[in-house]
């Protein structure tokens, strides 16, 4: 059996309002420097390094806004930059839209709250082999979370009022294929993800 995401030891997640003492400590990063380290790595970035890096990254909306684009039919993945071992993606979510659930096989996923709340569900594999939730957290802005591989999950926009949700994603390397997975059955599928400008997501 797939370790669940309860048990993964490279499940991350870490809201910045609970560690502001890593802010304090840790030298803060331009987005051009990071964007630059990430552009020095020719293989995976390890989970744990792009996940320091996102709570490190010194960043406001106003640095990428002219990727913020959205989609009133389902979020929009807009492409940040390209590099031989990752994608950078601003996700634009309209209130009540979902990501489906889904993994990250092969590679690692650092996330980073640009603006507004994200909702995340965990789910594992039970015995039968369908799926069930484990959990769900809410990531305020500047809140950073992770997973890689077979860690199941849903991201969402449940915040009251309409309010946007706007996040930063670095895969590594480029996820071009997830697993998305059903409540109602054990089948496991395939979402390929086509990576330009101004690409459309597959959830809700």
């Amino acid at each position: 059996m797939t370790t669940g995401c309860r048990d993964s030891h490279w499940r991350v997640l870490i809201d910045m309002e609970k560690t502001a003492h890593i802010s304090k400590t840790a030298a803060r990063v331009s987005l051009d420097d990071f964007l630059a380290e990430l552009d020095s790595y020719t293989e995976r970035v390890p989970l744990d390094r792009l996940t320091a890096l996102l709570r490190r990254l010194d960043i406001s909306l106003d640095d990428v806004i002219d990727c913020a684009r959205f989609n009133d039919e389902r979020y929009q993945r807009n492409l940040l930059r390209s590099g031989s071992a990752y994608h950078a993606l601003i996700l634009c979510w309209r209130n009540g839209q979902r990501s489906p659930i889904h993994d990250h096989r092969g590679s690692s996923c650092g996330v980073r709250v640009l603006k507004g709340v994200m909702t995340e569900t965990l789910f594992d594999v039970s015995a039968n082999g369908l799926i069930f939730a484990t959990s769900s957290s809410e990531l305020k802005e500047d809140g950073v979370c992770g997973s890689q591989d077979s860690d199941i999950h849903q991201v969402s926009n449940l915040q009251s009022d309409e309010r946007d949700l706007i996040t930063l994603h670095i895969y590594s390397p480029p996820l071009h294929v997830m697993g998305t997975y059903s409540l109602i059955s054990g089948n496991v599928g395939e979402f390929a993800d086509p990576v330009f400008e101004f690409c459309h997501g597959d959830g809700i």
